[in-house]
């Protein structure tokens, strides 16, 4: 049996709801907006207690790093995904979601072929991406300022 281009779209139409867009966006700028507050609140606590901005800037990102790898090992932070879709995107928390989540999916392979070989599966592109790209940048940059 064989079924038409135009038949197949229509089914797929029937079969899959709406997104509601607007909604969704919504809900993403109020998650994401609510993590980004969580940090600034942190960063004017951390600044109040006279810390430098070196400091301040490397608890912030690691109180929301480690804050993101406890919800997600938990099962929380899939729950408000859920929910805040992008929002959850902001990218020290997204970032560290995908470091956490292929470890913990394949942890029952072991530490070494489970956990450590996963681990990067999602977030080692944007790793090597990242400092492959940081590494031709700033080649150009010193031999353009030589």
């Amino acid at each position: 049996m064989s079924i038409s281009n135009d038949e197949y779209a229509k089914m797929v139409d029937k079969a899959s709801p709406n997104s509601p867009k607007l909604m969704n966006a919504v809900k993403a700028f109020l998650f994401g907006g609510t993590i980004c507050l969580i940090g600034q609140i942190l960063t004017s606590l951390f600044e109040s207690l006279g810390l430098d901005e070196k400091d301040v800037n490397l608890l912030v990102a690691s109180i929301l790093i480690i804050a993101t790898a406890a919800l997600t090992g938990a099962g929380v932070f899939d729950k408000i995904a859920r929910h805040a879709g992008a929002g959850t995107f902001v990218p020290i928390t997204g970032f560290a979601n995908a470091v956490v989540s292929p470890a913990l999916e394949f942890q029952h392979e072991g530490y070494v072929l489970g956990t450590a070989a996963q681990m990067f599966s999602i977030a080692g592109p944007v790793i090597v991406y990242g400092t492959a790209t940081s590494v031709v940048y700033g080649l150009i940059y010193y031999l353009a300022t030589k």
